[in-house]
């Protein structure tokens, strides 16, 4: 205790007081008196007396320095001086301190925000034990398909004969139908193999996870509930574990409830878990291709190594099963790269952006503290040749660097939290539930870091661009008005510089900027082979148990289009198994009759439609016929096939009347082809068209299906009339995910990845350039105060007020062509990494680079005009008196 005593009255001691101050003055002026009465002594007058004891002493605010410096912790004391007077002088300039701050705090918060998200999404390991050992388990197709479901029978033999993984399981997407006190709620899914979770390295936060061999065929009814469905739907009652919920009519037991942030990406944001058994008529074909692997790697075993088994594995399996297996492969991926892989080009191109726009804010910064600097001249050298050192003088710059940015850095850290929360309420839902880092976003130590490492960055920077700046050892050339001209002449040119650099780089943001645009604008106008204008969609799902046969679902399929179409304002009603602008998968094998076959894999998009599918889409029939409501189970098997089969299948000749069916040509699976439809676009915007076949949804029907309606009015409108009447058919339907073709298209991951990255990059752009801009006035407005003179001069000589014009406007067209052109050859280069990202875009297209140019240009000459008008409106007389 007496040591800390000890210790807090010497850290009391550093802090200066009015008692301490009066005590320190006594002493001196004691000791200086005893010299001036020597002096005295000697024979000197009072004056002279005085003066001598002065310069023996060494000045008396020199000597309480001294004092100061051996009392108490000198650099504490300093540093306090300096923060107070850098406070006070910012006080003294509100505004310069104001827009400063902004304009920091602008740069550090959309930086930390975006920083932020790339750390979540690319840096943070997974929220699984040991991350880094689990992988994706999936098939491919050699030359289509890197990446593809893999079959339940391929996916046991796999987990067999492998000895690289300590564990694989499998998952595959699913709904349910949950039966509840107030009616049946449609819920969203997943099953599951049995160590699912184990192999995640996740526990049940209530009761238990699946038992080993739950899985098998004929094993219990249990389902896990995720954490939010839990507390949504049963009120979070931990009496919930034990009891049974119906899904579908089949009653299951719940037997846990998962930690509150547990989130499988792959699988979105399942409500409830339950398990793969193998006993579907999908799972009991190894051609079925429905499932995922995730697997962990035992220890010391590399992915790569993991990979080449696989595909041993894949290739003996080809040899020994050809007919379902040729040309299937493997892949093995780490899961963070499965789960990020889409998203990782945009998030760092974002990153790229929000730095850049960083340092234009930075740049700025610095190039209003010159102006500041320049305007300090003299009071800069008065303090040097009153005994100031340059170190000192340093130390106050960096001071009021330091003050600036921790206020911009607390403001920046405010804007980064808001920028947060706006961004993740933009993200659609779908794409919201396959990006679980968005739980972990906020202000957490990375982000701090980050925001505490560029507010050091910043603040050395603007500390150091001033202090460069500053008078040399030569006070007298402070003070003379011909330095003070030169010196203005000097950062005239530097600042030229900066803003070149500003302009530069708003160049680069505006290019990439300009490019996604484009190449969004391409994308939304990919021809999709029908009309989405006025097509309102949603998804149908009814009980199994009750609609177990063909022929119930065939029944009510057509009891929903008959009550759907007489819904005031809709024309035509139709049902398909996948709507249109998904993605290419549901594929099917098949083979023509009367054709040549060596067991080759013809994959097409399948897909079942309703008889007035395509007349409801509005897509062109090429030839042939479509379905009648009439073909069902009883009738011949019959296809329409799109465009692109036709072409590739039947380049010269006519395909109708032809008959093709499965890879064995079994009997039952002969169907002919009546009709040849225009492409549509069943994958995303930038995805090729795959050939597809379209069957009749009377002939395979089944419980789970998806509307469409074309209506003549508001198709918005309708959606709420039309799921209504659905429900009218049966109360136990279940309506889903309703909502217009339009807004599936804008919302699906690749338009949304593409106009989030051009809005989010066109901003930083718009605001980078309107820095530079600032800037480049500044400078301008700070030349022509500098050349008044000299400007009046030439006025007094019969200039004319268009000359001035050109004079100024001269100057910063030069800035403005130099950072145009700098810019242009630093977009050039960036634009290289954008190619992964453009959609039907060069990284060098012509318009956009030119229309960027012209447009830079023609803005930095505006933001030039208000000088030069100033300028030219100058009085000769007045501006050669004041000088």
């Amino acid at each position: 205790m007496k040591r800390l005593r000890a210790w807090l009255a010497r850290l009391a001691g550093t802090w200066p007081s009015a008692r301490r101050e009066r005590e320190l003055a006594d002493e001196i002026e004691s000791h200086l008196q005893m010299h001036v009465e020597d002096n005295l002594r000697a024979g000197m007058s009072p004056r002279e007396a005085r003066r001598a004891a002065l310069v023996k002493l060494g000045g008396v605010e020199q000597t309480k320095e001294a004092c100061r410096d051996q009392a108490g912790l000198p650099f504490v004391e300093h540093a306090l001086q300096d923060a107070r007077f850098a406070c006070r002088q910012l006080a003294r300039s509100p505004g310069f301190a104001l827009v400063a701050v902004a304009v920091l705090a602008l740069g550090t918060g959309a930086s930390t925000a975006i920083f932020a998200f790339v750390d979540a999404a690319l840096f943070q390991p997974l929220p699984y034990r040991e991350p880094h050992r689990l992988v994706s388990v999936t098939e491919s197709i050699a030359g289509l398909l890197p990446r593809t479901a893999l079959s339940h029978l391929d996916y046991v033999d796999w987990k067999e004969r492998n000895r690289t993984l300590e564990s694989l399981d499998v998952f595959a997407g699913d709904g349910h139908l949950l039966s509840t006190a107030a009616g049946v709620a449609p819920v969203s899914g997943t099953r599951v193999t049995a160590g699912f979770f184990r192999t995640l390295g996740v526990s049940p936060a209530l009761g238990r996870d699946f038992h080993p061999g739950e899985d098998a065929p004929g094993g219990p009814a249990v389902a896990i509930l995720s954490h939010g469905t839990w507390l949504r739907r049963f009120g979070g009652d931990p009496a919930t574990v034990g009891r049974t919920a119906v899904l579908s009519d089949v009653p299951h037991t719940i037997i846990g409830v998962l930690p509150p942030h547990f989130e499988f990406a792959p699988r979105g944001r399942a409500e409830l878990w339950t398990l793969v058994r193998g006993t579907s008529n999908c799972e009991r074909r190894r051609s079925c291709h429905n499932l995922e692997g995730v697997g962990r790697l035992k220890r010391g075993v590399s992915i790569a190594a993991a990979d080449l088994e696989m595909k041993a594995i894949a290739a003996d399996l080809e040899r020994q099963y050809p007919d379902s297996n040729r040309g299937q492969g493997a892949s093995v991926i780490s899961l963070t790269e499965a789960v990020v892989a889409e998203v990782r080009p945009i998030l760092l191109l974002l990153l790229g952006g929000a730095i850049l726009l960083l340092v234009i804010a930075i740049v700025n910064v610095a190039s209003l503290l010159l102006v500041r600097s320049e305007g300090r001249r003299l009071e800069t050298s008065v303090r040097r040749a009153l005994g100031a050192s340059r170190g000192r003088l340093v130390r106050q710059s960096l001071t009021e660097g330091l003050v600036l940015v921790a206020a911009a850095g607390a403001a920046g850290a405010a804007i980064a939290a808001g920028a947060m929360r706006l961004l993740v309420s933009l993200i659609p839902a779908d794409l919201l539930a396959r990006m679980p880092f968005v739980h972990r976003l906020g202000l957490g130590g990375h982000a701090l870091a980050f925001l505490a490492a560029v507010s050091v960055l910043a603040a050395v920077l603007l500390a150091l661009l001033p202090a460069t700046r500053s008078p040399g050892s030569d006070v007298r050339d402070g003070l003379a008005a011909n330095a003070r001209a030169s010196a203005g002449l000097s950062w005239r040119r530097f600042a030229s510089k900066l803003v070149a650099a500003e302009l530069a780089v708003a160049v680069v943001l505006l290019v990439g900027a300009g490019l996604l645009g484009r190449s969004l604008e391409r994308l939304l106008s990919v021809p999709v082979g029908f009309e989405p204008d006025h097509l309102a969609t949603m998804e149908v799902a009814a009980p199994e148990t009750r609609y177990d046969t063909p022929e119930q679902c065939v029944a009510l399929v057509r009891e929903v289009v008959r009550r759907v179409g007489g819904v005031p304002g809709v024309e035509s009603v139709a049902v398909t198994s996948l709507l249109p602008v998904t993605f290419n998968g549901n594929t099917d094998w098949i083979r023509f009759v009367g054709r040549p076959y060596d067991g080759e894999h013809n994959e097409v998009n399948q897909r079942e439609v309703g008889a007035e599918y395509f007349r409801t889409l509005r897509a062109r029939l090429l030839r042939g016929r479509s379905f009648t409501d009439a073909e069902d189970a009883t009738k011949p098997l019959v296809v329409v096939i799109n465009r692109t089969l036709a072409r590739r299948y039947f380049p010269n000749e006519d395909p109708i009347g032809k008959q093709m069916g499965d890879t064995s040509l079994s009997p039952g699976s002969i169907k002919e082809i009546i009709g040849v439809v225009d492409d549509i676009r069943e994958g995303p915007l930038n995805a090729e068209i795959w050939p597809a076949v379209y069957y009749p949804f009377h002939q395979d029907a089944g419980s789970f299906f998806r509307l469409v309606a074309r209506t003549s009015q508001d198709e918005r409108s309708a959606l709420p009339a039309i799921a209504a009447e659905i429900r009218r058919v049966d109360p136990d339907l279940g309506v889903i995910d309703e909502t217009t073709m339009r807004d599936r298209i804008a919302d699906s991951p690749v338009a949304y990845l593409q106009r989030s990255s051009a809005w989010l990059i066109g901003g930083f752009a718009a605001v980078a350039l309107l820095l530079a801009l600032v800037g480049l006035s500044g400078l301008v407005a700070y030349s022509v105060s500098q050349r008044s003179r000299e400007i009046g001069l030439r006025m007094a000589l019969g200039a004319e007020r268009r000359g001035v014009y050109r004079l100024v406007l001269g100057e910063a067209g030069r800035l403005a062509a130099l950072g145009v052109a700098a810019g242009m050859a630093a977009a050039t280069a960036a634009a290289a990494s954008l190619r992964r990202v453009l959609f039907e875009t060069p990284p060098f297209d012509a318009v956009t680079l030119a229309t960027v140019a012209a447009t830079v240009g023609a803005a930095a000459l505006l933001a030039s005009y208000v000088p030069a008008r100033r300028a030219a409106s100058v009085d000769p007389v007045i501006a050669l008196r004041s000088e």
